[in-house]
């Protein structure tokens, strides 16, 4: 029996019974020496408040190093791409710890993304009844889309281009934004994780823009057909990244209280919790946001060139799709299987960019099971960009592109070449084209040979649109 001598509870005896400090803690001793004043022993308080002691969380182990299988689809061919994968691997090792994964692949541009255990560009990983905000990153739904455009002349789409598109931080001034349709900004006002003031406002803002780095907007001409072709290359820029922004700390939160020992980087919401199903349908509102803005690019560069518009289809590679009872996280990884998106109107195709220098390969996937259903979605990194620099040496950015991009029509949005962003920063493109045939992820039925491009160049604070056209 308690001891009978108590006159007053104070939460030192509250966290010896075992309950947790907390919002409901002044509750909790407000009621215990109500009671203990009104004549209850004080076994008898322990018994009723014991009612309240939050029930311990699920803990959550990680997996042992090994134990989930990470697929290979990646041949290294040179010293560089032996060291590239050697990065990948170690850090995919760590990323498939995470207790919910259940299986991982790599794609042939894989490459490092981050610390160790962040999952890698060319990444695939597989979770049971879970999503991973930082699996499919703040560049939510990168996406590519085509539009065939006909006969029209590539130069008058480019210089079109050049005055519709916008590129850089931020969106675009007032008295040039693009229309964002009311039921869409309806849709974000009714999520939880889409409300802020914050969001909508970017939401209305960046309609129209691409953003930077390697996004960008190619016009080329189809091998099959000879038809002149528009594709251009971003993700969800501010709402994508502040929805993962939101989702992060959400899934903070789980990771804490179930499982504290895997990395922040992998945390996850459960899927079926009233987070998880209001997550998802917020990932939801962001594709339909995503494809709404390339849409709008598309649509002013037909009407700026006077081009009439062919067929037009478009796919995610930065995403969560969900197969069955798993939810697959494709970091840059495009969706191989022929009904990924219901709205994809691609008739199985995907896009896969390999450089602006090289065409862009238009495909149908073969839902390998050894890549978890996925394709690659570009050529990928062997470097980091400041290696690439290095390597350029003496050799100036306009001097390296001008020999690695001859007789292209190449511009730049802030008028300043980003080397970064030239083909000999990333992967040779006939070895990533040849591995993803050797490795059977997708079938080629088609090339985009490249007329010219417009990316966002080396931004300054400020931006102006790019000058003339380089032959």
């Amino acid at each position: 029996m308690e001891d009978l001598t108590f006159t007053h509870l104070t939460g030192t005896d509250l966290k010896t019974w075992g309950h947790l400090p907390g919002a409901q803690f002044p509750d909790l001793l407000t009621r215990a020496n109500r009671m203990l004043a009104n004549g209850h022993d004080v076994s008898e308080i322990r018994a009723q408040l014991a009612l309240e002691i939050p029930i311990p969380p699920e803990q959550f182990e990680l997996h042992a190093e090994g134990a989930v299988t990470c697929h290979e689809n990646l041949t290294p061919a040179d010293a560089d791409e032996e060291a590239n994968l050697a990065k990948v691997r170690e850090t995919m090792r760590a990323v498939l710890r995470t207790p919910t994964v259940i299986e991982g692949a790599i794609m042939p541009d894989a490459c490092p993304a981050g610390p160790i255990g962040t999952i890698p560009v060319g990444g695939v990983v597989a979770a049971q009844n879970a999503i991973h905000p930082g699996m499919h990153s703040a560049d939510i739904c990168c996406s590519l889309m085509l539009t065939d455009l006909g006969d029209a002349d590539p130069a008058r789409v480019m210089d079109a281009a050049s005055q519709v598109t916008h590129f850089g931080a931020g969106g675009r001034a007032q008295g040039q934004r693009f229309t964002v349709s009311l039921d869409l900004l309806d849709a974000f006002r009714a999520n939880p994780f889409l409300h802020n003031a914050k969001t909508i406002r970017a939401a209305q803002e960046q309609m129209g823009t691409q953003g930077d780095g390697n996004h960008f907007l190619f016009v080329g001409r189809s091998r099959e057909t000879g038809r002149t072709t528009l594709i251009t290359h971003h993700g969800s820029r501010g709402p994508g990244a502040k929805l993962y922004k939101a989702g992060m700390e959400v899934a903070e939160k789980y990771r804490h209280r179930h499982s504290p020992k895997t990395l922040k980087q992998n945390a996850w919401i459960p899927a079926d919790s009233e987070d998880g199903l209001a997550y998802w349908a917020a990932l939801q509102i962001i594709r339909k946001w995503t494809k709404t803005n390339h849409n709008s690019i598309h649509q002013a560069v037909m009407e700026q060139a006077k081009a009439n518009a062919g067929e037009r289809f478009w796919n995610e590679h930065n995403f969560v799709f969900r197969r069955g009872d798993a939810y697959l996280h494709g970091k840059g990884a495009t969706p191989g299987w022929a009904d990924f998106a219901p709205d994809a109107d691609a008739g199985g195709r995907t896009i896969i960019p390999l450089n602006m220098a090289e065409p862009v390969l238009i495909v149908k996937g073969t839902d390998a099971p050894h890549a978890l259903g996925f394709s690659p979605h570009g050529a990928g990194r062997n470097w980091s960009r400041t290696e690439h620099m290095r390597r350029l040496g003496a050799k100036t950015a306009d001097q390296a592109l001008a020999e690695e991009t001859a007789g292209l029509d190449v511009r730049f949005f802030a008028g300043k070449v980003d080397a970064s962003e030239l083909p000999s920063s990333y992967k040779p493109a006939a070895a990533v084209a040849a591995q993803i045939e050797s490795f059977n992820l997708a079938e080629v039925v088609d090339w985009i040979d490249p007329y010219g491009c417009i990316m966002a160049g080396d931004m300054p604070r400020y931006i102006r649109r790019p000058k003339g056209r380089r032959s």
